[in-house]
């Protein structure tokens, strides 16, 4: 993703617009992009700082090209390079050995004269025999730990063509206007579950509401927007963005801050042509609904698990669990897992459990979402890092044998 140095917004009113690359206007950046993907396939060997002075001069006679535009490409091509590292700071010990050996003869000089004897070539040449090593190969390991100097190792097959790489760079824009926003809405009238787990995939909060048959409202929130740090959740809510281009029927709504504290609003449709690419979503939302499920398999003493396979509706609020149990003697359980929170979090999803309070709903709350001294309901499983079987087990054979 771009950096918010690097983001390029308009502000028109009260609409926030991300810089986009149209067919209709840019059609010969398709020529750019083609020649800045030629830059990086060729380039290894070659330093962070080369390649983007290659980038540079690709656009250089672009008049329709500010600075930002030119970083942004940058950054996009460098996320999809790997570049040589420096992680046991080598760079920095040599760089320590050499001045040292340098400091002798300081001040060093392009010619000698009568007051400095020490030129800069005669002290590398004296410098690598003393280290027993060439001096070109000093210069290429001084500085690999500044990220201008890493070398190019390779560049992924990250965009198959120049399409790829302007249609990246429209979606990249619109990310980095999300870092900002306080509070985003999606109603989705298809891909409903798919944009849900999404949504938790991305560590989002989320409160539901059916429309329609058919239509759905996730507003989706967070920690940081309770506690103001919207920027640094904005970039859970531009994590969620490809995602949500890959389902369909949807329209997004985000308030975002402007630079200058107005609140501006971004729109978005499933519509409006932008395209990401993303593997299909994992099956479970987090390591912990992972590692349960593993544990408990298939089916355990008569009881079988089921993945969100219950959408509940009580007016127009929906509650869509995280797993259900079925018992051989057609009893069900719905069992949801609290792990983030936020005060404001924990009251919404009390009140929704209150709400479809006529379900068997099991709960797992993390223990440090609960207050010291709490009293605990007898379905409701405290975990620290794991959930044990044993507890939701005789939870599950409580529930069952107090059915009618």
């Amino acid at each position: 993703m771009l950096t918010s140095e690097q983001a390029i917004v308009a502000y028109e009113g009260s609409r926030a617009s991300p810089d986009r690359l149209t067919r209709r206007a840019h059609a010969h950046y398709e020529g750019y992009a083609r020649q800045m993907l030629l830059a990086y396939r060729h380039g290894a060997g070659k330093t962070r700082r080369e390649l983007h002075r290659s980038v540079e001069g690709i656009l250089a006679d672009e008049p329709d090209c500010e600075t930002r535009r030119v970083q942004a490409f940058c950054k996009l091509l460098d996320d999809a390079s790997q570049f040589d590292s420096d992680p046991t700071g080598r760079a920095a010990k040599l760089r320590l050995q050499v001045f040292e050996l340098a400091a002798e003869r300081h001040p060093l000089v392009e010619r000698r004269d009568q007051l400095f004897e020490n030129t800069e070539a005669e002290v590398k040449a004296r410098i690598a025999e003393q280290l027993g090593r060439p001096w070109d190969e000093f210069e290429g390991a001084l500085y690999a730990d500044v990220l201008d100097f890493q070398r190019l190792r390779a560049f992924e097959p990250g965009y198959p063509d120049a399409a790829a790489l302007l249609a990246r760079y429209n979606v990249a824009q619109v990310q980095a206007c999300l870092y900002r926003a306080e509070r985003v809405v999606v109603t989705a009238e298809a891909d409903f579950k798919t944009i849900l787990r999404y949504a938790k995939l991305a560590q989002l909060l989320h409160d539901l509401r059916r429309l329609g048959p058919s239509r759905y409202r996730i507003e989706l929130s967070g920690p940081a927007s309770v506690l103001r740090e919207t920027r640094r959740y904005g970039v859970s809510f531009a994590r969620f963005l490809p995602a949500l281009l890959a389902c369909r029927e949807w329209a997004l709504e985000a308030s975002v801050r402007t630079p200058w504290g107005r609140p501006a609003r971004l729109a978005l449709t499933s519509r409006d042509g932008l395209h990401g690419h993303l593997p299909s979503p994992e099956e479970f939302d987090s390591t912990l609904e992972e590692s349960f499920a593993a544990k408990f398999g298939d089916a355990r003493d008569g009881w079988s698990l089921h993945r969100e396979a219950e959408i509940l509706f009580e007016g127009q609020t929906a509650f869509v669990p995280d797993f259900a149990f079925r018992h051989e003697d057609g009893t069900m359980v719905l069992f949801e897992i609290v792990g983030y929170w936020t005060p404001e979090y924990l009251a919404k999803k009390r009140e929704t459990l209150r709400l479809f309070r006529d379900h068997r709903i099991l709960l797992a709350v993390a223990e440090r979402c609960l207050r010291p001294g709490a009293s605990v309901p007898e379905d409701v499983i405290v975990y620290k890092t794991a959930i044990r079987l044993a507890p939701v087990l005789a939870a599950l054979e409580r529930i069952r044998s107090a059915c009618p």
